[in-house]
């Protein structure tokens, strides 16, 4: 059984996607990065591109995509908009239509502290988009993960977890709704997707992990004030950002490890943090949360997903 305690890597905070893919081929590979036209996404697909591999950039607007990889050869653009499930189906349909097999899928895109906002059937968006969403379109794409093994999913989830579990008795915020919470909420999700389809998927030789990027300033603040982001020390008054703010290939560094780094062959369902494994650390500044790791909440949401979706790639005929 995997253990979620650090392995001395060789990486840290500072480590950039090029430094832990050095040495490392994807020539032949086949990655698809949500969201990757821009922040954390863009740097990814980057340094996947640079290594080798072939990506699909999965995006709500393939026409931004095409203006951020002009004239980069071995990017494919497809559109996905994760709060929809229909656009979800639309991709899997068209991805299954090419009859190619998945060697790396990397959850990127979300967003974060939106006001409230109901997409499909009345669902709070950022549950159905970052958790919903990622969770149907890996079930779609199952096939397609399974079908050369050693295929690995990386779930972005986020020190976020931390403000809040799975709120059981009002997972979609019926009564009241705080940006925050439901932020957390999902981003916890992120991370008990990832382990309970690493214990799914394991033996059909795909892993999956979890990763907290740690602080970057992306788009993804966009539903931000600056007074919010000065008041949260994210920024000074000037506007400056605060020191231990990674680049995005910093915050990049972490995901592409997952994706790619040999020291993980034999391991999957962790929750990573800087290049590594993160310490179980309830209380503490660094590590991940129990409740975002338990396999009793992973497969008790995995049920709930399947229900709400519709979907689920290992249901019993």
């Amino acid at each position: 059984m995997s253990v979620q305690q650090p392995i001395d890597s060789g990486f840290g905070a500072r480590s950039t996607t090029a430094e832990v893919l050095a040495g490392i081929d994807l020539e032949g590979r086949l990655a698809i990065v949500t969201g990757g036209n821009s922040g954390l996404g863009l740097a990814t697909s980057h340094a996947l591109l640079n290594a080798g591999a072939t990506v699909i950039v999965a995006v709500r607007r393939p026409e931004a995509a095409a203006e951020a990889f002009d004239a980069v050869g071995g990017v494919e653009i497809r559109r996905l908009d994760l709060s929809d499930q229909a656009s979800v189906h639309a991709f899997a349909d068209r991805f299954a239509a090419d009859g190619r097999a998945i060697d790396i899928l990397i959850n990127n895109a979300g967003v974060m502290a939106m006001p409230e906002t109901r997409v499909g059937p009345g669902w709070e968006a950022q549950f159905a988009t970052n958790h919903l969403g990622h969770y149907t379109l890996a079930n779609r794409l199952w096939p397609a993960l399974e079908a050369d093994g050693g295929a690995r999913v990386v779930a972005l989830s986020s020190s976020g977890h931390r403000i809040s579990p799975i709120r059981w008795d009002d997972v979609m915020f019926g009564t009241s709704y705080d940006n925050w919470l439901a932020y957390g909420q999902s981003k916890t999700a992120n991370a008990l997707f990832a382990a309970h389809l690493d214990a799914l998927g394991r033996d059909h030789g795909v892993r999956a992990f979890a990763v907290d990027p740690g602080a970057i300033m992306t788009p993804l603040q966009r539903y931000l004030t600056r007074e919010e982001m000065t008041d949260r020390g994210w920024i000074d008054v000037e506007g400056n950002v605060h020191p231990a703010f990674k680049t995005p290939e910093q915050g990049a560094a972490t995901q592409v490890w997952a994706a790619t780094s040999p020291r993980l062959a034999r391991t999957g369902g962790l929750y990573l943090q800087d290049c590594d494994v993160a310490p179980l650390a309830d209380g503490n500044a660094v590590g991940v949360r129990s409740h975002a790791v338990d396999p009793e909440e992973a497969g008790r949401l995995w049920a709930l997903s399947a229900e709400l979706t519709g979907v689920n790639a290992f249901r019993k005929p």
